[in-house]
């Protein structure tokens, strides 16, 4: 029993924080209100000046099992995500072997159950082995409860084979996630077309290559009646395509924007800072602009970091031969606090909606909320405190990302789970 006196209760509905007490027994919310009594046996804990806001979820993850263990597991990734205020999390599909299979998918949900504090899904390959040519085993996926289906890492490159898809498994009520690239434009993957890579001497990938597939996947989707979710989006036009296909209204797409693409330009790369290469690439200015100004108006449903672990030594190879992607997990919540909701950008009901409730939306699961009778899923976060990312405090098996040694505003304080704290500083 535990109960949590004075704290400031964020809600998706409101961006006013709501200043009360929240009684949690045996795993769910009993009460919620003004100086609630003490009862025996209970645990107190001194939130004021504290905020208490549902767990985060995560729909795009990258924990590398299996096949690539020595970058992340499912134990490490998931204790990034506790460590970050994450509650749960979708993993991609694209390890090795694929996950393009029923004995695939079982496989990882098993080593997921006895190796993870908090619940963690996947999403299934569209194709086998990801090659773009063959369906995967897409009915024996969703028996198993997969809702996502995605070749992410990669586009589906042969659009009829998307198609048959989306008409196929639209039917069990899956939806397709597009990583969005055409690889004959990206070019190595390496970095934006522009000012930069021309200083550089990289040839880069224009928002074209992007921009084009997120227009091709909405319209098949269109044509099949299917749902589709647009990945890591990062351009300006990327955003104003999504936002005239929402507008017309027959079509479903929702579409994502990870912290990253709303922090980081082209200009950070330096000299050849492997930490701030990606795909996506990081664009402009204008680009990280007109994306957060997306996210505000609601063309963005939801915040996913795309936590893409990485070995120091596969970082610290050239800029062309390093991989893309950073890990994000254990930075994301303070990061969108100490960039976005300190400075009144945005508020807390932004964070909560679209990085908790929204992702938990489109996985059909049921969303938290600090409300009674709901199970306690709850993070306590003190904005006046700080974090500084050493690679000790992340728990992240890699640490390739552009925060590391930085201190930001914000701690997460606290994190429960049902009966158990998962963490608490």
């Amino acid at each position: 029993m535990i109960l949590l006196q004075n704290a400031r209760i964020a809600s998706e509905n409101s961006p006013v924080l709501l200043e009360g007490d929240v009684l949690i027994v045996e795993g769910k919310i009993q009460d919620i209100g003004s100086n609630l009594t003490v009862p025996k046996g209970a645990r107190v804990i001194d939130a004021r000046g504290r905020v208490l806001m549902p767990g985060m979820f995560d729909a795009h993850v990258h924990f590398r099992a299996p096949g690539f263990e020595n970058k992340e597991t499912i134990t490490t990734g998931s204790e990034a995500a506790i460590n970050g205020g994450v509650t749960g999390v979708v993993m991609m599909p694209n390890t090795r072997p694929a996950l393009d299979s029923a004995t695939a998918v079982a496989t990882v949900l098993e080593n997921a159950k006895d190796r993870s504090r908090i619940p963690v899904y996947t999403s299934g390959c569209v194709t086998k082995d990801r090659q773009g040519k063959e369906l995967a085993e897409i009915e024996g996926m969703r028996e198993l409860g997969v809702k996502m289906l995605t070749d992410d890492g990669d586009t589906t490159a042969d659009p009829a084979v998307l198609l048959r898809a989306m008409q196929y498994a639209t039917e069990f009520g899956m939806f397709f996630a597009s990583h969005c690239e055409v690889p004959e434009l990206a070019g190595p993957r390496a970095l934006n077309e522009g000012v930069m890579s021309y200083r550089l001497g990289i040839k880069g990938s224009p928002a074209c290559a992007e921009e084009i597939i997120i227009d091709r996947d909405i319209r098949l989707a269109h044509a099949a009646g299917a749902h589709v979710h647009i990945q890591h989006v990062s351009s300006k036009l990327g955003m104003e395509t999504i936002r005239w296909w929402k507008s017309r209204g027959d079509v479903r797409v929702t579409a994502e924007v990870a912290p990253h693409h709303l922090l980081f330009t082209d200009e950070h790369i330096g000299d050849y800072d492997t930490n701030y290469k990606m795909n996506p690439p990081l664009r402009t200015q204008a680009d990280c602009d007109a994306l957060l100004e997306g996210l505000i108006e609601g063309v963005f449903d939801l915040i996913a970091t795309d936590h893409a672990p990485h070995t120091p030594f596969e970082k610290s190879q050239d800029f062309i031969s390093a991989p893309n992607g950073i890990t994000g997990l254990d930075t994301a919540l303070v990061s969108l606090y100490h960039h976005f909701v300190r400075p009144g950008k945005f508020g807390w009901d932004l964070v909560v909606k679209r990085y908790s409730a929204e992702p938990r939306r489109l996985m059909g699961l049921p969303v938290a909320a600090i409300e009674v009778g709901q199970q306690a899923e709850c993070v306590l976060f003190d904005p006046e405190a700080e974090t500084t990312f050493t690679r000790e405090f992340m728990k992240s098996k890699s640490q390739n990302t552009p925060f590391i040694d930085q201190t930001l505003k914000g701690r997460v304080d606290l994190v429960i789970l049902g009966t158990e704290i998962l963490l608490e500083r």
